[in-house]
C-alpha cells in the first residue's frame, strides 16, 4: 500500500507539471495579445524575486557561502534568464504544443551536455532513448507548415537554445542543490537574475512593461509568477524528498499534453496526425533517458521553465 506522504508527493509532482504546462499557453496568449518578451521576463523573474525573499522572512535563513552564491548566480543567467526570456522570444514565433514537445527532451539534452562536460558515461540505453527523441523533433520540424505560427522553425530553433540553457543550469548548480533548501537556491538565483534583466530593460528602450492593464493580462501574469514559478518550484523538491527521482523526472510528461490539450481548446494550434505522433517518440526518448538503469545524479534535479 502506498504511504500517505508518498501520495502526497505523487499529488505535488502532478501538480507542479500542470502548473507548468498551463504556463506555455498562458505565456503564447500574452504575448499574442502585446506583452514583449522583455516586459514578460521583467514582472516574472522581479515579482518572482519579492515573493521568495517574502516567503524567506518567515522560514529560518542559511548562511550561503560566496562562492556557492557565485554558482547560483551564474544559475540565475542561465536558468532564469536564458532559458526563461526564450519563453516569451521561442513563443511570438511557434506554437505552445512545439515548444512544450522541445521541452520535453529536457532529460536528452541535458545528458549530452552531462557527456560533454562532465563526461558521464552515455549507455547505450540513454543513446535510444535520445535518438528516439531527436526522431519525433524532426518529424515536427518536416512538418511545420501546418503550425499555426509566423515562422515555427525559428521558434523551435529557440525553443531548443532554452531548454539547452536550462539544461546548464542544471549542471552548472548540482554541486550546491544538496546543500541549501530550494528556497535558499531560489531566492539567490533570482536576485542574480534582477541584475541581468538591467541591460534587457535597458535594451528595450521606453516601451511600457505591460501594454494594457486589463483583467485577461494581470490573471495570466499572477498565474505565471505565482503558481508556474513561486509554488510550482516548491511542489518539485518536496517531491523529491519522498519520491524516486526517475519517478519525478517521468512526470515532465504531462506538460506537453497539458500544454497542447489547452493550446488546442484556446485556438491557439490546430491538430494534424504528425503531432500525437512526434510527441509519442519525444516522450518515449523522455522516459527511456529518465529511466536508464545507470543512474545518473542530474536527474533529480530536472525541472522546467
Amino acid at each position: 500500500m502506498i504511504s500517505t506522504n508518498k501520495i502526497k508527493g505523487h499529488m505535488a509532482v502532478i501538480t507542479a507539471n500542470i502548473f507548468f504546462g498551463l504556463n506555455v499557453p498562458i505565456t503564447k496568449d500574452l504575448i499574442s495579445n502585446g506583452l514583449t518578451p522583455a516586459g514578460y521576463i521583467i514582472i516574472r523573474v522581479g515579482f518572482a524575486t519579492a515573493l521568495f525573499w517574502l516567503i524567506g522572512l518567515f522560514t529560518p535563513s542559511e548562511k550561503v557561502r560566496v562562492r556557492d552564491i557565485g554558482l547560483l548566480g551564474i544559475g540565475g543567467l542561465f536558468g532564469v534568464i536564458g532559458a526563461q526570456y526564450l519563453v516569451g522570444i521561442s513563443l511570438e514565433y511557434t506554437s505552445p504544443i512545439y515548444f512544450s514537445l522541445m521541452s520535453a527532451m529536457s532529460p536528452a539534452i541535458v545528458m549530452l551536455l552531462a557527456a560533454l562536460f562532465l563526461k558521464e558515461p552515455v549507455t547505450v540505453h540513454k543513446a535510444v532513448g535520445a535518438l528516439i527523441g531527436i526522431f519525433g523533433a524532426i518529424i515536427l520540424i518536416f512538418n511545420s507548415s501546418s503550425v499555426v505560427g509566423d515562422n515555427n522553425i525559428l521558434g523551435i530553433i529557440i525553443a531548443l537554445i532554452s531548454v539547452a540553457s536550462y539544461a546548464l543550469y542544471l549542471i552548472i548548480i548540482r554541486s550546491v542543490t544538496t546543500k541549501y533548501s530550494p528556497l535558499t537556491q531560489m531566492k539567490w538565483t533570482y536576485l542574480s537574475a534582477c541584475l541581468f534583466l538591467l541591460p534587457i530593460a535597458e535594451l528595450s528602450g521606453h516601451e511600457p512593461i505591460i501594454p494594457s492593464f486589463s483583467l485577461t493580462m494581470i490573471v495570466g501574469l499572477s498565474f505565471i509568477i505565482i503558481f508556474a514559478t513561486v509554488i510550482s518550484f516548491m511542489l518539485v523538491p518536496y517531491g523529491l524528498r519522498v519520491l524516486r527521482p526517475t519517478t519525478v523526472s517521468v512526470y515532465i510528461n504531462l506538460q506537453p499534453v497539458v500544454s497542447s490539450f489547452v493550446a488546442i481548446i484556446l485556438g491557439q494550434d490546430i491538430f494534424t496526425w504528425d503531432k500525437p505522433i512526434a510527441g509519442l517518440l519525444v516522450m518515449m526518448g523522455a522516459y527511456i533517458v529518465t529511466t536508464s538503469p545507470a543512474k545518473s545524479e542530474y536527474g533529480k534535479f530536472k525541472t522546467t521553465i
